[in-house]
């Protein structure tokens, strides 16, 4: 097989607008299952703003009333109505604290699960071109930001609105003069403000930049870790892995420089709001042109007046990285599902029809090419290296295909194009005399058995490994095991079906996971058996018993398989030799050995010398006329 070209991805560099209608509409229709959670947690911050005048209001009438009677009851009262206002205020901001929580929690579970189901249904070739870190960035980075936009940003931003112009509008009936007075360092407030925001959004932007670079190569470092120990460069990683963690230091080493300048700028600036206001307050309020209860009060108020403008400069910040977040997290979610991903209700009957029947593939002139061009006419895509060039074959159920060639021919393609992990650009693909693009995906790859060379098994027990193609009962994964031979590796494990294996399959050897592999793939009855290169890495005996188990299990079944053993495909019916993609040889084993071709000589090379004749007919013998294992 050749693997398509992996073209540099994107970078994660693109914030997009600060706000987006759009993205905010399509966001809200996940809050809307939750409007009770938003209601109420609207109805707290009302509360808990209400309570930031009762207390400045209070404090004024205690110096203007309570005090100059010098009336210790009423000095008591105005204490224990202080104390009710905290009370109330801790409970209206513990309930928003809570309810907003629970309201950006719940969007979180629903968008990550939403992007996981979508994820299942890309297709292939898109996983090719994405690397997986990025993905990961996606189902966890980019959703906890919309996390924060919930809990800590439009929720928390309307109630710091409603704080501002509540205190504001009681600032201004209480003394519009003083309000003037502290209003008056509010266009610096907003000039800082701009240039914190732009500061942000440059070192945001670079922060996800790298952070993406850092997942996407630890990603890819820890999947290919054996490579990484085995050519010995752990400190040649370790570098750039400093490198891409040094620059993702500096990045967040910016954006804490931002704030760290911003939050004393404010400061400073809500100092100079009080000390006009004491300048222009001061002497009148001793000289009994104005109380001193409204000074005071005016004080506080001053001072809860500025906090909400400074949080609301973190909220737009933290819009801000919710809205790339967002157009991120749709964009993946507007991309196009694989074709026929949708589950089908007949599905059962339609699998049980086909297996009634049995499958007969035929490829029709069939054409491919991982990467493509437009043509000059610019009409339809014109490969610019084809992979596959006008394959055609055909076979019919109780019969076998072989695939051979050099590494590259374009073996693994045709399977790959017979699965529907890519479509071809040119010919077309059969399944009992209809095109596969018009047979439901999950009908087709149900009645396939696909034992693969690269073996992949889930962290997991075994027995659930076994059943992903099936729902079998206990009887029946002894059963399949059994069929394959997989029962011993079964018996060999401390916890038998249930003893749990490591990442890809840890813990068992990779001979023993091809035998777990064919348990799995015979375990759902398939119609059509494809097997890539599929008995490697097993030992001749067990290769041999495998065959054996076969020869009963692919009775009336088709079956396509991949092999560079050439001894193991000799009872093939027919076999394929393909060259630079294209069929270059084809026929019986008896009939390419006798043609002096590319399969003669490359059954003589494995032969070691063996007569050709002496070696078919050992070959022949340990493997039944009508079994094809690669």
């Amino acid at each position: 097989m050749v693997a398509p070209a992996a073209s540099a991805p994107p970078e994660d560099d693109a914030l997009g607008k600060a706000y987006d209608a759009r993205l905010v509409r399509r966001l809200l229709a996940y809050v809307r299952p939750y409007a009770a959670l938003v209601g109420a947690a609207l109805a707290c911050i009302a509360v808990a703003a209400g309570m930031q005048l009762a207390g400045p209001l209070l404090t004024r009438w205690v110096i203007d009333q309570a005090l100059p009677t010098r009336d210790p009851a009423l000095v008591v009262r105005a204490a224990l109505g202080y104390a009710a206002l905290l009370l109330a205020q801790f409970g209206a901001s513990y309930g928003e604290t809570m309810l907003t929580s629970l309201l950006g929690q719940r969007v979180m579970r629903d968008l990550r699960h939403e992007l996981f189901v979508r994820l299942q249904q890309l297709p292939i070739a898109w996983f090719d071109r994405t690397p997986v870190g990025r993905l990961v960035t996606r189902v966890t980075s980019d959703v906890e930001a919309l996390n924060e936009l919930f809990t800590s940003g439009v929720v928390s931003g309307l109630g710091d609105l409603f704080t501002l112009v509540a205190i504001g509008v009681a600032m201004v009936l209480i003394d519009w003069r003083l309000a003037l007075a502290a209003f008056a360092v509010i266009p610096f407030v907003f000039l800082a403000s701009r240039v914190f925001q732009r500061r942000v959004r440059s070192s945001y932007r670079d922060i996800r930049t790298r952070l993406a670079r850092l997942n996407a190569f630890v990603g890819e470092r820890l999947a290919g870790m054996r490579i990484v120990q085995l050519f010995g460069q752990q400190h040649r990683e370790a570098a750039h892995f400093a490198r891409l963690n040094e620059a993702h230091l500096e990045s967040q080493l910016r954006s804490i420089t931002v704030y760290a300048l911003y939050f004393p700028v404010i400061e400073l600036l809500t100092t100079l709001a009080l000390a006009s206001l004491l300048v222009t307050a001061g002497g009148e309020a001793m000289g009994g042109a104005r109380s001193v209860g409204t000074v005071a009060a005016f004080l506080q108020l001053v001072r809860r007046f500025f906090q909400p403008l400074q949080d609301l400069s973190e909220k737009y910040n933290i819009l801000q990285a919710a809205m790339a977040a967002a157009e991120r997290i749709f964009d993946l979610l507007d991309t196009p599902a694989a074709p026929g991903v949708t589950p089908t209700p007949d599905r059962e009957a339609r699998v049980a029809a086909l297996r009634r029947v049995g499958v007969t593939v035929e490829f029709q002139g069939v054409w491919f090419a991982y990467e493509t061009t437009r043509g000059a006419n610019d009409e339809e895509p014109s490969p610019s290296r084809w992979v596959l060039r006008d394959i055609s074959f055909r076979v019919a159920p109780g019969q076998s295909v072989a695939l051979v060639g050099p590494t590259g021919a374009g073996k693994s393609t045709v399977v790959n194009l017979l699965l529907r992990f890519y479509e071809p650009q040119r010919g077309r693909i059969l399944v009992n005399g209809t095109d596969i693009r018009e047979i439901p995906l999950d009908v087709l790859r149900a009645v396939v058995g696909y034992v693969q060379q690269d073996i992949f098994l889930f962290a997991g027990d075994v027995a659930a490994n076994v059943r992903l193609s099936a729902p079998l009962s206990d009887e029946g994964l002894a059963t399949a095991a059994a069929r394959v031979g997989a029962d011993r590796v079964v018996r060999r494990l401390p916890g038998g079906w249930q003893h749990v294996l490591g990442e890809r399959g840890g813990g068992v050897s990779i001979g023993e996971r091809q035998l777990l592999a064919f348990a799995r793939a015979i375990a759902a009855n398939p119609a059509l058996l494809v097997l890539d290169e599929a008995t490697s890495a097993v030992d001749s005996q067990i290769e041999a018993e495998i065959q054996q188990a076969l020869s009963t299990l692919m009775a009336g079944r088709t079956s396509i398989a991949i092999a560079h053993r050439l001894s193991t495909i000799v009872g093939a019916n027919e076999i394929l030799v393909l060259h630079h993609g294209e069929v270059i040889e084809r026929g019986t084993h008896r009939v390419l050995a006798a043609a002096g071709g590319m399969y003669e000589r490359l059954f003589r090379l494995q032969a070691g010398g063996v007569g050709l004749e002496d070696q078919s007919s050992a070959a022949a013998t340990r493997l039944p006329s009508d079994v094809t294992v690669g």
